[in-house]
């Protein structure tokens, strides 16, 4: 099996989850989530982001009735990073709730899915439209853009490139910058889940004389592994029942290099999914029905977000929405988990969606997964242990 060219990592896909439940689900006490969320909401930074792909372009009789899609992105930005880089979205999700807003439906499109980008003008740096990876939507959007104005026009440019592609029209969006994800964690104290592989950390390792922490491996620029670094033992994450500090948390999603069955990107991915469970399980416990930590938890996830909320108030979208619940979130796999690549001249290794997919994505359209999944079972992600 092809393995596509490293890329920056996705882990921060299943924060984007941990985000957009947590902004649309009032589970635990109504009255103890009405008061702190309202509080909790004056972090979260609001703007334009969906732009020409709005589904009302004059935000007019807009309603939290019936069935909504929400289009959540991932950014992979350093600290360090120069301001001249360009910004690809590291992670790309719908989330579709259905006309009854019973359950909750997860897509992620592969960040290196060939599609073609439509034309754009930022008012700065005009793009001519091509064919690309998706994830370059975003960097042709806000080229030449900083701050809310790059933002704005990324996700904007983005936005349409997933109309394009599926037809489908988002009713509001979200950005999430993974940055913030470790406060969340924080604020849980730790979360714990079953690891159903042994994994090892590319990342971090203890020196075996001095018992300092180490690098156990040594990266190549795109991010793969070189060599095995001597005197370095990795962390190694052992099959079986694992209670997760922050620090581990961040490196465990993070691995794909390293997996026992091989399986890369979408081992990684499943890990997230189940790590983003066993996050919204324990927040529901132990952080929506607490008074204590709730303030602390919605304002950990609201620091980290920009949201166009497609002219519904935030708390209008958490009380239709309050009777979501973890176990009402199904994730939904891609190209049956496996990769479907292609070899593309000065573009390099890409993904290319399966007519399954593609008929999964147009049941989003029409509202019917439902219907789609009685037919094709084999979508939805296996449920962990």
């Amino acid at each position: 099996m092809p393995r596509p060219g490293r890329s920056a990592p996705r882990w921060a896909k299943w924060f984007i989850w941990v985000g957009s439940l947590l902004m649309l689900t009032g589970g635990g006490s109504v009255v103890a989530v009405k008061v702190a969320f309202t509080s909790a909401t004056k972090t979260v930074t609001r703007q334009n982001l969906l732009g020409a792909a709005r589904s009302a372009p004059e935000r007019r009789h807009v309603s939290v009735t019936g069935a909504k899609n929400i289009l959540l992105v991932g950014l992979d930005t350093r600290k360090n990073q120069s301001k001249d880089a360009l910004t690809r979205s590291d992670s790309i999700i719908i989330l579709h709730i259905p006309a009854a807003h019973d359950a909750g439906y997860l897509i992620s499109l592969p960040r290196d899915s060939y599609v073609r980008i439509p034309a754009y003008d930022n008012g700065k740096v005009p793009f001519g439209g091509t064919r690309a990876k998706i994830n370059s939507a975003f960097a042709f959007g806000s080229r030449g853009l900083q701050g809310p104005d790059a933002l704005s026009h990324g996700f904007e440019l983005l936005a349409l490139t997933v109309k394009r592609l599926t037809g489908i029209t988002p009713d509001a969006g979200a950005i999430i910058d993974f940055e913030g994800f470790k406060n969340v964690v924080e604020v849980l104290g730790k979360v714990c889940m079953y690891v159903d592989e042994k994994t090892t950390s590319v990342h971090r390792g203890t020196d075996d004389k001095t018992g300092r922490p180490a690098a156990p491996y040594k990266l190549n620029s795109d991010g793969t592994v070189r060599y095995k670094v001597r005197g370095v033992t990795p962390k190694i994450y052992d099959k079986g029942d694992h209670c997760f500090t922050p620090a581990d948390a961040l490196d465990f999603v993070r691995q794909r290099d390293l997996l026992e069955n091989r399986d890369y990107d979408y081992g990684r991915q499943r890990h997230q999914q189940q790590f983003l469970k066993a996050v919204l399980k324990q927040a529901f416990d132990d952080g929506l029905s607490s008074p204590q930590k709730l303030p602390g938890l919605l304002s950990a996830v609201g620091k980290t977000m920009t949201v166009d909320d497609g002219g519904i108030p935030l708390e209008d979208w958490v009380f239709a929405m309050r009777g979501l619940n973890p176990d009402d979130l199904v994730t939904l796999k891609t190209n049956d988990g496996t990769f479907h690549s292609d070899q593309i001249p000065g573009v390099g290794s890409v993904e290319i969606l399966t007519d399954t997919s593609i008929q999964m994505l147009k049941a989003v359209k029409r509202d019917q997964v439902a219907e789609f999944l009685r037919a094709y079972p084999e979508v939805i992600a296996a449920p962990e242990p």
